[in-house]
């Protein structure tokens, strides 16, 4: 039996992990936050975490809101670099694998095509920044750590674009949705299958020190995104909105963001021998659980 210990309890992938280690019977998932884990606490982690008597630790805890980062610069890189600083030196210390999760907006998102691991990163703002710095403290404290750069994370839980565009949907007629900003729609459902899969490689291996990208297949921009959502809604008998594109202009907010996020996950794809749904197949997934969960 695997000891899985997934940070960030409440989030969206330690949620998605306990929910599908069901399907993996020879992995146990232990989900920890605060308040005996706490990134913010970076005194207290080492002992939390040792205490868990985990084989594997995923750092799946982080400070996501990427708007509010800009005015809480200090908070954002306490818990997305310091933080995961703590956990990745005491996993170390456990001699046990790491596996970091990162995000798309570590890039500037002015290359043209799809990002590969091995472009240079350039965050535009505090949150990018901070789990950029996150990465590489996480590279100083354990010398076998797996950093998956994920896009668009969404899920049945917590809060997300799908959730907020359902909700939204109900309460209005028309929503306007920026369509000149690119990325990977990924179901925290999604991440939490390929974790649990390669968990036990990892442990055998006692870890991989390389950065992949795991994101959905395929890309679409937020219109197209929020498009699908209420396709698979309407289907369902659930909103359906009339939506209209806008520009990143048209929507400002107090962090800019990455006009092009696409991430090639052909690496990843070839060193562990699969891939992620096609996205439009992993949200239709998400929205039936949403519009019809199981009784």
């Amino acid at each position: 039996m695997i000891r899985l210990l997934v940070t960030g309890r409440n989030g969206q992938v330690a949620t998605s992990l306990a929910v599908r280690a069901a399907g993996f019977p020879e992995i146990e998932v232990v989900a920890a936050g605060r308040p005996e884990l706490d990134l913010e606490v970076p005194e207290q982690v080492k002992s939390a975490i040792a205490a868990a008597r985990p084989d594997i630790v995923v750092n799946a805890a982080a400070y996501t809101a990427v708007d509010k980062a800009e005015h809480d610069e200090a908070r954002a890189f306490a818990v997305n670099c310091d933080g995961a600083g703590a956990v990745a030196a005491a996993a170390a210390d456990l001699g046990v694998p790491l596996v970091q999760l990162s995000t798309d907006y570590v890039y500037s998102g002015s290359k043209p095509g799809e990002y590969v691991e091995s472009d240079a990163t350039g965050p535009l703002g505090v949150y990018g920044a901070s789990k950029l710095a996150g990465e590489l403290a996480v590279r100083a404290a354990h010398a076998r750590a797996l950093v998956l750069r994920t896009s668009w994370v969404y899920s049945p839980y917590g809060a997300n674009f799908v959730r907020t565009m359902l909700r939204l949907g109900s309460e209005r007629p028309l929503i306007r949705v920026v369509d000149d900003q690119q990325g990977n729609p990924t179901g925290a459902l999604d991440i939490a299958d390929a974790i649990l899969r390669i968990a036990p490689g990892l442990v055998a291996m006692g870890g991989r020190a390389e950065t992949y990208h795991l994101a959905g297949t395929g890309n679409t921009s937020w219109y197209g995104f929020a498009r699908e959502i209420f396709s698979v809604s309407s289907k369902l008998g659930g909103p359906s909105p009339e939506l209209q594109p806008i520009g990143t202009a048209d929507y400002p907010t107090p962090a800019r963001r990455p006009a092009n996020s696409r991430l090639s996950t052909a690496a990843f794809e070839q060193s562990f021998g699969f891939a992620l749904r096609p996205w439009p197949e992993a949200l239709a997934e998400t929205v039936h659980l949403l519009l019809r969960p199981p009784s």
